[in-house]
């Protein structure tokens, strides 16, 4: 894993790094292999004295040669630990196996990303994403985003509530600190900040900005959960720079919604917030910011997460880092009052009002 402050490489170390890139596919999809085949499970179960590939393949009905060259692989990989014809389970292998967070990143690379990164390049030279073709016909993957296919679709929503639904319970509080009579709940998606809000204040009113399909979703949602009278929808495509949003709210919500445009985007967007907000409306924008992170695999995450906008979602859009996204709030006519780092699964709260 990359480090803040590494030391430099001995040229042999680089060139094994190196082989570890060149190979990275393998090493991905033989880890899939391993765990959708059962085999770490199987093993897992064995305890510290393992099995060996015949007992594997018996258990898990795999041949003994799918077995062998899938732990030899492993071994190398840190997945399993091998003691002469014996494996067990090792400490990758034990995360791939149980972690949640793994699991989810893992099913959403494969589901969602692994063919469409083929067209990076691409993608790069055109600004385009290049590599939607993978999952439908489609401009951006928010038009088709409630028509992705299977198992995209439950990959990519299981990705996007994993990391919103742990920070939820913690902005709650945060946002609803004084009086709150309604919110704007911009980017609602599914709706899932909505009913958060609704069940936390029960005299609280919301409208929902969203493209129509999104809308359709979150309505089904807050209306299944018996909170329809007190919400609002307003359809919008925010990429369209006329489109003004409505006024007379308190707050004003973003969560993980502004990465999903481009600079010049996210200020127009920021920009029309600044407009339909009074001196006491608040605008909380909830980003995962890799350069605010703790733990170096969480920066190594959000800026491959990057590439997806890149290649999958517009081609124009990205994980900002924190002083960049600064610049465009400023930009945007607006003032960061309050900023609080490592909210949920690291995600960071800035508060701002306008200028």
């Amino acid at each position: 894993m990359f480090t803040k402050d590494r030391e430099r490489m001995t040229a042999l170390e680089a060139k094994s790094r190196a082989q570890t890139l060149a190979f990275a596919p393998f090493a991905f999809q033989a880890t899939v292999a391993l765990r959708d085949l059962g085999i770490l499970a199987a093993i897992g179960r064995a305890g510290p004295a393992g099995l060996d590939r015949r007992a594997i393949a018996a258990e898990t009905g795999v041949s003994e040669y799918g077995v062998s060259v899938l732990l030899d692989f492993g071994a190398d990989l840190g997945l399993v630990a091998r003691t002469q014809d014996r494996f067990a389970l090792d400490d990758v292998g034990y995360f791939v196996l149980h972690d949640e967070m793994t699991t989810v990143n893992m099913d959403f690379t494969r589901d969602v990303c692994y063919h469409a990164l083929g067209a990076l390049t691409e993608s790069i030279r055109n600004g385009q994403p290049e590599g939607l073709s993978a999952l439908g016909e489609w401009p951006t993957i928010y038009e088709g985003l409630t028509h992705l296919p299977e198992p995209a679709l439950s990959s990519w929503y299981r990705f996007d509530h994993f990391y919103s639904d742990r920070a939820y319970d913690e902005l709650l509080p945060l946002v609803f600190d004084g009086p709150v009579r309604h919110v704007l709940d911009i980017g609602g998606n599914t709706g899932r900040w909505s009913l958060k809000c609704l069940q936390h204040d029960p005299d609280v009113t919301v409208t929902i900005v969203d493209l129509p399909a999104q809308l359709d979703a979150a309505r089904r949602n807050i209306e299944e959960a018996g909170f329809g009278g007190r919400v609002d929808y307003y359809a919008a495509d925010l990429l369209d720079p006329t489109r003004q949003l409505p006024g007379g709210t308190d707050v004003l919500w973003m969560s993980q919604f502004l990465d999903c445009f481009s600079e010049a985007e996210v200020t127009s967007i920021l920009n029309r917030a600044a407009h339909a907000m009074d001196a006491r409306a608040r605008l909380y924008i909830v980003e995962l910011f890799p350069d605010r992170q703790v733990f170096d695999a969480a920066r190594f995450s959000l800026d491959a997460t990057s590439l997806y906008f890149t290649c999958v979602a517009n081609g124009t859009s990205r994980m900002y880092h924190s002083d960049r996204f600064r610049e465009l709030v400023n930009a945007a006519g607006l003032t960061i009052e309050r900023t609080i780092d490592n909210v949920g699964e690291g995600h960071t709260l800035l508060c701002c009002a306008r200028a």
